[in-house]
């Protein structure tokens, strides 16, 4: 089984490193040029920071849940 899982793995591997080709990126030299690219990276870190920030909130919550339950158990 050991042999089967690491033969999977190394077609899957190989055939990775066959599909990495240098290759240019039209889109995003075209979006590099105007200027659109950092509105792109801003929205993804405004998204980022949101998910960050939503899940402290929910571990501060779920933190004081806890607390609470082993206070009055």
């Amino acid at each position: 089984m050991k042999n089967l899982i690491l033969t999977f793995i190394g077609m899957i591997s190989s055939r990775a490193l066959i599909a990495q080709e240098t290759a240019e990126i039209e889109m995003a030299d075209r979006m590099m040029a105007s200027g659109k690219i950092y509105v792109v990276v801003a929205v993804l870190l405004l998204i980022f920071l949101g998910i960050v920030l939503y899940l402290i909130l929910l571990d501060r919550k779920i933190g004081k849940l806890e607390r609470d339950t082993n206070n009055q158990g």
